[in-house]
């Protein structure tokens, strides 16, 4: 198969961007009426051409200042640039901010166009040749083929594009270990067929019959047909131009600047770290609390800035992280690029790579941490990037989809990078939540902390609950996270869990003498009621304990513990002895009558008891399937 890469143009309004491109491929990429009307581009267009073994899809892009942001929406997916300079005005301020995008978005191909040739002579020429040179020196179009066409005689076309076929035949294939990525540039209906939208797909592949995911907005949708170049097609890969017929939404309900992607994948984001280059010539450096405009994939949205340098500051020409607070939910993942843009006015000042797109906010004093874990993740390689983004969970656990989310990498990617993150040690796999070994320790550190001021502080009880763990120490952490910490460490012998109540395993609740002749006292009051229980203030009483002494619920709780008394309703209890007996009764009761059937009346007179105590015991042996209630009567079963 052919291999696809997308070419921008980028240059100066007039200087010949669209009719190169006409040259090209035949196709006039001008689409709206206004842009033919006023002979200018005012919105990003489209056209192909198939070199055999490369086959090209072309974006056009505007090149007026107050279009820039248009320029933006098409730059993004580019593979390589076609830098267009107008032999008779040579280099312009949008040929450098158009360049200066370009180096930005990490654009690392292109090659030179001078249009225009047949309207200047050879002096001049060589000079638009030469200022073109002094732009690109130092940058990756240094060296980079410089050709001279005329789009109207059509010399040099040709030239052309065996410079492209070249130059594209060693443009590396898109990495093949991320998910279905498609940003939305246009969007619109046709006739019989419904809401299409257009894109350059920057990463896997669609095919028809997919079920996707629109986003930010998080809307399920269907593929209904696709095509790249203008023909139908069963699949559409990475580092196509594509448009797709979409099912089960309305083009009204698409804006420019939306994500489709596997529905579940991914998800939108308002806060995400950053490694910042900010463009030597801008006006002034960039400043926390700043306003920005901020444009990545095809989007563009307001931010506020948090430098997190501890100068507060950026200055022009210089490199570091940054956060950026997004006023509305953008899709964004590790390692993609974006374009900063001032408010006001709207001028391009620098770029970036977005490093954790699921950030929270800073304090001064962590700075410093902070940026050395942003270098990791800028610099290191996906298990040391996995590892990172572990850490900056801050012991809360990510789970396996969290990592998705935040990367975009495809399932065998992520398990490889768990798999070799794990073999260091640094990170621990508790049952698909990831948790950085140095946070675990510390909870565990904590955990048996706080059982063991429990157990001294109170030892008749039977433990600590697990909720005041979680309240205590596992604030802000997901419930999986918890269950999965807690688990391993209960696995690994720390403590032992009896229901709710979590406790070491050598725990045992010694009594005094004064406590123990109590808890026979209580032990022997209701042994000796039988079914009369007593309320548990007069079997206090009769104990010699005062019923708000909290003693005496505690040493309750002890003969509760080890089932030696049964609570059956509310506060009220018996004797396990007494309950035995009477499911002993109910048994031969039941082998009298075929049916097995007991009504309250019979049960009352068996049992010697009125219908105070009646009905809660009866309830009680529904919960412990010894009977099963049928209208008025019950089966013992």
């Amino acid at each position: 198969m052919a291999k696809s890469i997308i070419v921008g143009t980028a240059g100066h309004i007039d200087h010949g961007k669209t009719a190169l491109v006409r040259a090209l491929t035949g196709i006039d990429a001008d689409r709206l009426p206004e842009e033919k009307r006023r002979g200018i581009t005012i919105d990003i267009g489209f056209a192909d051409l198939d070199l055999g073994d490369v086959c090209i899809g072309f974006v056009d892009v505007p090149g007026h200042e107050r279009f820039v942001k248009n320029m933006l929406a098409g730059a993004h997916g580019i593979d390589l640039v076609a830098l267009v300079i107008a032999a008779d005005e040579s280099v312009m301020p949008q040929t450098r901010e158009h360049f200066d995008i370009c180096r930005l978005l990490g654009v690392n191909k292109g090659i030179v166009v001078l249009t225009k040739k047949d309207l200047v002579d050879e002096e001049l020429l060589q000079l638009a040749k030469a200022e073109a040179e002094a732009l690109i020196k130092g940058s990756f179009l240094e060296g980079a083929p410089t050709i001279a066409v005329s789009s109207r005689t059509n010399e040099g076309i040709d030239e052309l594009k065996n410079a492209l076929r070249a130059i594209g035949s060693s443009v590396a294939r898109r990495s093949a270990g991320y998910v279905t990525r498609l940003p939305i540039d246009r969007s619109f209906t046709m006739k019989g067929f419904g809401a299409v939208i257009t894109g350059t797909l920057i990463a896997g592949e669609i095919k028809e019959g997919d079920e996707l995911e629109l986003l930010p907005e998080q809307m399920r949708v269907r593929v209904r047909g696709v095509q790249v170049h203008g023909s139908s097609v069963k699949t559409a890969f990475a580092g196509q131009r594509t448009a797709i017929n979409l099912g089960g939404i309305e083009s009204a309900a698409i804006e420019r600047g939306m994500v489709l992607a596997p529905a579940g994948r991914l998800r939108p984001t308002r806060i995400v770290d950053a490694a910042v280059q900010i463009l030597d010539d801008a006006p002034r450096g960039l400043r926390s609390r700043q306003r920005v405009r901020i444009h990545v994939g095809a989007a563009e949205v307001f931010a506020r800035v948090r430098v997190l340098e501890d100068a507060g500051e950026i200055k022009p020409g210089a490199k570091g992280f940054a956060q950026f607070r997004f006023e509305s939910p953008v899709v964004a993942v590790l390692g993609d690029r974006f374009i900063i843009r001032a408010y006001s006015p709207q001028i391009t000042i620098g770029g970036g790579v977005v490093l954790d797109p699921f950030a929270t906010k800073h304090r001064a004093r962590e700075f410093a941490t902070v940026r050395a874990a942003l270098h990791e993740l800028a610099e290191g390689d996906h298990p040391k990037q996995l590892a990172q983004l572990v850490v900056r969970a801050h012991g809360h656990g990510i789970t396996r989809e969290g990592i998705a989310a935040g990367t975009a990498w495809r399932n065998e990617v992520i398990d490889e990078a768990i798999k070799q993150s794990v073999a260091t040690g640094a990170v621990l796999n508790l049952d698909g939540t990831l948790i950085e070994r140095a946070a675990f320790d510390e909870i565990k550190t904590r955990i048996v902390e706080a059982i063991t001021a429990h157990h001294k502080r109170d030892p008749l009880s039977r433990g600590l609950p697990r909720e005041t763990l979680r309240e205590r120490i596992f604030a802000g952490t997901s419930p999986n996270a918890f269950r999965a910490t807690m688990a391993e460490l209960e696995k690994t012998g720390v403590f032992v869990s009896e229901k709710e109540i979590v406790r070491f395993r050598d725990h045992t609740r010694e009594l005094s003498d004064d406590d123990a002749r109590i808890r026979d006292a209580l032990e022997k009051i209701y042994r000796d009621a039988g079914l009369a229980a007593p309320a548990l203030s007069e079997a206090f009483e009769k104990a010699g304990i005062k019923s708000s002494d909290q003693r005496g619920r505690k040493l309750l709780q002890l003969l509760l513990d080890s089932a030696t008394l049964v609570k059956v309703h509310g506060e009220m209890f018996f004797h396990r002895a007494a309950l035995d007996e009477l499911i002993r009764k109910l048994h031969s009761y039941a082998a009298s009558t075929p049916e097995r059937v007991i009504d309250v009346s019979a049960f009352k007179e068996l049992a010697g008891v009125s219908r105070k105590y009646a009905i809660p015991l009866l309830e009680h042996f529904d919960r412990d399937r010894v009977t099963r209630r049928e209208g008025d009567k019950r089966i013992i079963l």
